[in-house]
């Protein structure tokens, strides 16, 4: 196949699942390239996503791995031969990469959850409340650059997916904006509580002994739970992680943060409270 110049997060997951199995089992990559009648070049290509994999050889080459796994297999498989041109790439070459592949792992996922401190989700928020944030990075954006990004949040915002948002009271009360833009960013949360996909829960200031909130994550649910993913922001740039203990670490922290926030019912009552008192 034609080697990638730049894979994405999608295409560079299914190559590390294929070097876990492969280490699994036991085998070099010298040996699982003889399997393939390949090189050890070629399946270097293919466990760092440089290179596709056709649906017979991934198959081949689980059953050597001796994984009796169908359904992972399968969703491996979907991995490999899905050729969806998403509404993303016409961002690509416009954007940082690190956006697409976000908008791509949101399309294929099954379920999204996030932990917001100091700043309401990006799915969540109104164009003026993101203008507001794109506006304050460091280096400063070209008008271009901020519209482009504007518009490529508006359009993943566009998710039909489970979504549950736990949000600490900190990111309600900071005005981005003037004080219109948190108003009606409020009511904007108030709105989008009400709908079915959609869960709000509030972590308020006035909690006792908690701090498990201090972290914002977003947590991207996979086909299956052993292909979840985490996604982080830091300065240097956007980290997606993967491996099985650091996922079962993010579950158990998001499911404290969970269980000490409010009910979705009294979020929406804070919030109600909030807006009134701006």
């Amino acid at each position: 196949m034609v080697q990638r110049r730049e894979p994405t997060a999608r295409q560079l997951r299914l190559g590390v699942e294929l070097r876990r199995l492969r280490e699994a089992a036991g085998l070099t990559a010298v040996q699982s390239a003889a399997l393939l009648g390949a090189n050890r070049v070629q399946m270097s290509h293919i466990e760092s996503g440089l290179t596709g994999v056709s649906e017979e050889r991934l198959r081949r080459l689980a059953s050597h791995y001796a994984c009796t796994d169908v359904e992972f297999i399968d969703a491996l498989v979907e991995m490999a031969t899905d050729r969806t041109r998403g509404w993303w790439e016409e961002y690509r070459g416009l954007l940082p990469t690190s956006f697409l592949d976000l908008s791509e792992m949101e399309h294929h996922a099954r379920s999204l959850r996030h932990v917001a401190i100091l700043y309401v989700p990006g799915l969540l928020q109104t164009e003026d409340y993101s203008r507001s944030v794109f506006s304050s990075r460091l280096p400063e954006l070209t008008s271009d650059e901020l519209e482009l990004r504007i518009q490529h949040r508006k359009a993943r915002q566009q998710f039909t997916i489970p979504y549950e948002a736990v949000i600490h009271e900190a990111a309600l009360r900071i005005r981005v904006g003037d004080r219109a833009t948190s108003t009606v960013q409020l009511a904007r949360l108030l709105e989008l509580s009400e709908a079915d996909h959609i869960t709000l829960r509030v972590i308020p200031f006035d909690l006792d002994g908690f701090a498990m909130a201090s972290s914002t994550m977003t947590y991207v649910g996979g086909r299956l739970p052993r292909l979840d993913t985490v996604v982080r922001d830091a300065l240097h740039g956007t980290a997606f992680i993967d491996s099985e203990a650091q996922l079962n670490t993010y579950r158990t922290s998001f499911r404290k943060v969970e269980a000490a926030s409010l009910e979705p019912g009294q979020s929406r009552e804070f919030i109600h409270r909030l807006a009134k008192e701006l």
